[in-house]
């Protein structure tokens, strides 16, 4: 087996590992995987458009909106119009849906330490810089 295949194969595996762990964590926690994505994303920002926040999400539209009516229902966000746009919505953290984000980062940040214990620095730097070579050969090929 070459390198390239090997290495993409254990950048599968790793990638779904990872996935399916951090799942379990949020689920344990009240959550589901695409709400604590949501959280994470908008506790980085003050509000984006649900355009915006779907393009990050790597979801469509209409996939999006379930999944915000369910934390409007749970009061973690708020649908803002937008102005000069009647179709077109803001979407913010109310008070506990920041504190519900910052609950998720540190969850994150605990993950993180989790998967990557043991790993060295030097290493970790390797991995980047072929990571973002793939994403530009991946853009470059779009």
């Amino acid at each position: 087996m070459t390198a390239k295949m090997l290495f993409s194969e254990e950048l599968w595996k790793v990638s779904r590992k990872m996935r399916t762990l951090f799942d379990a964590r949020v689920r344990a926690e009240g959550l589901t995987l695409p709400r604590a994505r949501t959280l994470m994303l908008l506790g980085k920002k003050d509000c984006m458009t649900q355009t915006e926040l779907a393009d990050a999400l790597e979801i469509e539209r209409p996939t999006l909106v379930p999944l915000l009516d369910g934390l409007e229902k749970q009061d973690l966000i708020k649908r803002l119009p937008v102005d000069g746009d009647r179709r077109a919505k803001h979407v913010a953290l109310t008070p506990a849906g920041r504190e519900q984000a910052a609950h998720v980062n540190r969850l994150v940040r605990e993950f993180r330490n989790d998967v990557l214990s043991n790993v060295d620095e030097d290493d970790l730097n390797v991995a980047i810089r072929v990571l973002e070579a793939m994403t530009r050969n991946i853009e470059a090929a779009s």
